[in-house]
């Protein structure tokens, strides 16, 4: 079990619970608790009556609880927040909170494997339940399914030949760690560009193993459902994927095509986007590097 001193700062984190305009006597969700930084600044806003939950997949962030009997943590992934705001008795929220990812923790961990600076077991997962981990991508994905890992995920050019390299290697002996996959792949990491490469080839694995993306259309849909009118959506995330499906859900309601026109032809959306896109400013990516590709948006339902 980790302390809270190992988790770093929370990313935006007066912008972003701002953002929720919190009503004292309101319920809101923090789905990604971590360390706990932005729900303590929730709790500090909510009155004696208001209610926070929080989840968190991870068996880590549980040391981090807050003794506060309006705050309970979830042991659960977000995908399910339905269902498990259902099973204490909540149907309808007035605010919901993503600082999607990773967390600074789980990089700086060295054995789950998510960072590119240490060697580690081929892991990735943010929950320890999940069955599905890196080193079976790696070493168990054909051909076809590699190469969309890395186009869709990493959004690498040279997805086919990545995928070939590794198909080739581990047809010698599978690959067990990151330093084996660093060297199969050694020819695609010409020094000046090493870092930038090897980060969207851990991402596109990492988002595979964890189902990202899957995980985060899952959610919004459900935000969306179990919202009241006028409740709030404050999402941080860190990387164009992420952020396209956050800004096209926002604006229309839906992931893909036009929503519906209404009687005088005007689009029908359940969200209108309050304000403008948020980004850290040069004080904050000093202090925290996490920070630096972080952007917020805020929704509040119609």
């Amino acid at each position: 079990m980790t302390t809270t001193m190992e988790y770093h700062n929370p990313v935006l984190l007066h912008a972003s619970v701002d953002g929720l305009n919190i009503k004292p006597e309101g319920i809101y969700v923090d789905v990604t608790f971590g360390g706990g930084g932005h729900s303590k600044e929730i709790l500090k806003r909510l009155g004696p009556n208001g209610k926070l939950f929080a989840f968190d997949q991870d068996e880590d962030a549980l040391a981090n609880a807050l003794p506060d009997e309006r705050f309970t943590l979830i042991n659960e992934n977000f995908r399910f927040i339905k269902r498990f705001l259902r099973f204490y008795g909540v149907k309808s929220v007035d605010g919901i909170l993503a600082d999607l990812g990773v967390s600074s923790h789980q990089f700086d961990v060295p054995e789950r494997g998510f960072s590119t600076r240490f060697d580690a077991g081929l892991d990735m997962r943010m929950s320890q339940k999940n069955d599905l981990n890196a080193y079976r991508v790696v070493n168990e994905y054909d051909d076809a399914n590699l190469r969309r890992v890395f186009l869709d995920y990493g959004e690498l050019k040279n997805a086919p030949a990545l995928s070939r390299t590794i198909i080739e290697a581990r047809e010698e002996q599978p690959i067990k760690t990151t330093d084996e996959l660093k060297e199969v792949l050694a020819r695609y990491l010409p020094e000046r560009v090493r870092n930038k490469i090897l980060a969207q080839i851990y991402q596109a694995i990492r988002i595979e193993v964890n189902q990202e993306m899957d995980v985060l259309k899952e959610f919004l849909e459900q935000s969306l459902e179990i919202l009241n009118p006028g409740g709030r959506l404050s999402v941080i995330s860190y990387h164009s994927l992420e952020d396209r499906l956050v800004k096209r859900f926002m604006k229309n309601g839906m992931f893909e095509g036009e929503p519906e026109r209404d009687f005088f032809g005007n689009f029908s959306v359940p969200f209108k986007t309050v304000g403008k896109l948020i980004v850290p400013d040069n004080a904050e990516i000093k202090e925290n590097n996490r920070a630096r590709s972080a952007k917020l948006r805020i929704a509040e339902k119609i």
